[in-house]
């Protein structure tokens, strides 16, 4: 079993940054593909970006450019920063780990997924 935490969330206004992490403990996470996804009130949950076990990336047409996804496998982390954030940008934003080396956009594909952290931005 693999437990992720999310940390790193919070307030912030239109054009501001904010890094969040997430700490997967019970298993190594290294050959593990990584994903971070947001869900908004009254709204789906969606993928925003993805990282394969060997650093490869992904991202959602709508955060492209602005968020990066990383991963820091000798802490067990990866990590989401979000730059020039705008307030569609609000949602909770959850983590999420899959037992193989490509990463997916889906979430019916993520064997694991951490309770989330809110992200507020304010215009």
């Amino acid at each position: 079993q693999v437990q992720l935490v999310e940390s790193g969330g919070g307030l912030v206004q239109a054009g501001g940054s904010l890094r969040l992490s997430c700490a997967a403990s019970g298993r190594t996470v290294s050959r593990y593909a990584m994903g971070w996804f947001r869900q908004a009130p009254g709204k789906e949950r969606e993928f925003a970006a993805a990282i394969t076990w060997s650093g490869g990336t992904n991202y959602a047409d709508s955060v492209k450019g602005r968020f990066t996804i990383s991963r820091d496998d000798a802490k067990n982390t990866v990590y989401l920063q979000l730059n020039s954030l705008k307030p569609e940008d609000t949602a909770v934003y959850y983590c999420a780990a899959v037992n193989r080396p490509y990463a997916t956009r889906y979430v019916s594909q993520y064997d694991y997924w951490g309770q989330g952290t809110q992200v507020t931005v304010s215009s």
